[in-house]
């Protein structure tokens, strides 16, 4: 951490705070996942979706039990003034870093050929967590080992989704056919029927 603010420029904060500002609230994930999802046909919808389900799992184990089972403070304001606003909840692990390789990792595994693209992508925020001051390294590693088990994980759960979905939709379109009729079903107790077939 020490070293990483010994390299602090001008140039280099000014990208890694519009970076890590970029990846609050997963905005940065969101809009990627929306442009997969208009212009990627279905592969580019089904990484959309996968990379979104990772994020809610990273999100919900990073921000909820791990930080309430750790409770580590931020790294101290003698130890370098933070570039960006210290958040107010506990340090470990990085919530940020956890979505980043979350979705990055969600993705890949659809759409392989992003990867070279969105890996980096994950590790630049990560690592500006710490260069600005609001993380330590261990924070970031851990956050990065969550959402790569999270982009895992969302695999199986979007294709429980989609399964369970398809099924409601088969449901729904079965029940909205009308019950084929049978000979003596009608009013007229079939003649119709019989007519037809003589």
């Amino acid at each position: 951490m020490a070293r990483s603010r010994g390299i602090r420029s001008a140039r280099r904060d000014r990208s890694l705070v519009a970076i890590t500002g970029a990846a609050n609230y997963s905005r940065l994930w969101l809009c990627i996942a929306g442009l997969l999802a208009a212009g990627g046909g279905p592969r580019g919808r089904g990484a959309a979706g996968r990379g979104v389900v990772a994020i809610a799992i990273a999100a919900s184990v990073a921000n909820g039990p791990a930080k309430l089972l750790v409770r580590r403070r931020r790294p101290p304001a003698h130890a370098g003034a933070p570039l960006i606003r210290t958040p107010r909840s506990t340090s470990f692990p990085s919530g940020h870093s956890a979505s980043a390789f979350a979705f990055a990792t969600g993705v890949s595994a659809e759409l392989p050929a992003l990867a070279p693209l969105l890996v980096p992508l994950a590790g630049a925020v990560a690592y500006s967590r710490v260069h600005t001051g609001v993380h330590y390294p261990s924070d970031v590693a851990a956050g990065a080992a969550i959402g790569i088990g999270a982009g895992v994980l969302a695999g199986s759960v979007a294709g429980w989704m989609a399964h369970a979905c398809g099924a409601a939709g088969r449901r729904a379109a079965e029940a909205a056919v009308p019950p084929t009729e049978v000979e003596g079903s009608s009013p007229d107790g079939g003649a119709a029927t019989r007519a037809r077939k003589t």
